[in-house]
């Protein structure tokens, strides 16, 4: 499965969301969406307006989500 974050700098929720991944031993992609237009249009397309979006295989979510991380663990 391939997991992918999409964060912004300065971002605690982010922070504490790629922790958490790494804690779990789960391997992702970290995507600025400061940097990205076409990353931050598909976020904003999927009805996001906070960062992080965490996209999980068919599963995605705002925001730090521990109990959707240890899903994917």
């Amino acid at each position: 499965m391939t997991i992918t974050v999409y964060s912004k700098p300065a971002c605690v929720q982010c922070t504490a969301t790629t922790r958490a991944l790494e804690a779990k031993g789960l391997s992702f992609e970290v995507i600025d969406l400061t940097v990205d237009a076409d990353a931050m249009e598909m976020v904003v397309s999927m009805g996001y307006r906070q960062a992080p979006v965490v996209v999980a295989g068919d599963a995605h979510w705002a925001g730090f989500r521990p109990d959707m991380i240890g899903r994917l663990a």
